[in-house]
């Protein structure tokens, strides 16, 4: 793989622990600022919403300038977002500052997956993408807690400065590292946008928002559900999302792997399991050891499908790839907030901490029924295009002539 892959892999890392560091940071951000706890949620929703935004608009803007210009301009965005969110001296200004982070995330992944694709040969595309995004997945195992701890140790506000410098480090990587690419010509925003006219595009899309969104239906609010069911200690959380951060990586790699070879069968296995094993934690929730086995395959089986969905846009999209790739990785951030919202209508109602499992199940399940009928349509297409390429065996030797 291309050493230019290391730095697509840096920035990936910065962004992943900013994205999530915050989740360990929020009593302590809560306190400094004399807010509620839920008032200070809204750094993780801003954050989400923010990446939804973002993803397409600030793609949109880069198809003024080259990718690998774009890549350093969004990772000093998101350096400047930051740094402002460590120095705010309020509230609202360090929510500005999350948010003006968030703006890089999804066309930093989005253009960066086009790029990391453009730089090993069509049979290695997605194994190059989940390198990137092994980035993002190592950042749940080592930028969370070492950010988390650094937070608890020396302050929230140090957190941040870290990260900004990762962001440094991002960017220079990017640019002593990636090679400079000609700007695509031609390019125009309707060009862009005509990808959105492909069924398997928005399919895949959707795919995305469901088949994550039954991670996150789980993963958000796995604090109760380990420490008032499962019956760990609070600070045995951490551990536990380094166990799903293992998952995580694991799985992209596998994910990539596989991608290659096999992405629809791939979708079905990971997809299915997935299903299955969220339905399983409602019960497995109840023993720690079960639990912590659990949390791993959750993380190994959500991120095996990043790749694939990721390439699968990709692919679809191939004429304008970039727009589409970027609005996919917000479809990530769409299907946290969406289960997430989920997830604590159950809870609400009354049906315990466990319940968001069965609605990530149920997710995942409707995910899989999307990649069947993908599949299905994409087969129909295929028939088609040979009915009209072999069309009897009279009108072919008169095409024949005629070229």
């Amino acid at each position: 793989m291309p050493l230019a892959l290391l730095a697509l892999a840096i920035g990936a890392f910065g962004i992943g622990t900013t994205e999530f560091v915050i989740m360990g940071l929020l009593p302590a951000v809560a306190g400094d600022f004399q807010v509620s706890i839920p008032t200070a949620g809204f750094l993780v929703t801003g954050y989400a919403l923010g990446v939804v935004l973002g993803a397409p608009l600030m793609t949109l803007l880069g198809t003024r300038v080259t990718r690998k210009r774009m890549l350093m301009l969004l990772m000093g965005l998101f350096v400047v977002g930051n740094v402002v969110s460590a120095l705010a001296p309020v509230f609202g200004v360090m929510l500005a500052g999350r948010v003006i982070a968030s703006l890089a995330h999804g066309a930093f992944f989005g253009i960066g997956s086009v790029v990391a694709a453009g730089l090993v040969p069509p049979r290695k595309k997605a194994g190059a993408i989940a390198m990137m995004f092994t980035g993002l997945t190592v950042a749940n195992i080592v930028g969370v807690p070492l950010g988390t701890f650094i937070g608890q140790t020396a302050g929230w506000r140090t957190t941040f400065l870290v990260v900004a410098a990762l962001g440094v480090v991002g960017l220079l990587g990017v640019a002593k590292l990636v090679p400079e690419q000609p700007k695509a010509e031609g390019v125009r925003i309707r060009h862009e946008l005509a990808a959105f006219r492909n069924v398997q595009v928005l399919l895949a899309m959707a795919m995305t928002v469901l088949g994550f969104g039954g991670v996150f239906a789980a993963i958000t609010y796995i604090t109760p559900m380990m420490t008032e069911i499962a019956g760990y200690s609070a600070s045995s959380v951490t551990w536990l999302l380094v166990l799903f951060g293992l998952g995580m990586v694991g799985g992209n790699l596998i994910g990539g792997k596989f991608a290659d070879r096999r992405p629809m069968p791939l979708l079905y296995v990971s997809l299915g399991a997935l299903a299955v094993v969220l339905g399983l934690f409602t019960v497995t929730a109840h023993d720690k050891t079960a639990a912590a086995v659990t949390l791993v395959l959750i993380g190994a089986l959500g991120f095996a499908t990043v790749p694939p969905l990721q390439k699968r846009v990709l692919d679809q999209a191939a004429a304008a790839p970039t727009l589409a790739s970027a609005v996919n990785i917000g479809a990530f951030n769409l299907g946290n907030a969406l289960s997430a919202w989920l997830g604590g209508l159950v809870i609400a109602a009354g049906l315990g901490y466990t319940a968001p499992n069965g609605v990530g199940a149920a997710l995942a399940a409707s995910a899989l029924v999307l990649a069947v009928l993908s599949s299905i349509l994409e087969r129909r297409e295929t028939g088609r295009g040979r009915i009209v390429a072999g069309s009897g065996p009279e009108p072919a030797p008169v095409a024949a002539g005629r070229h």
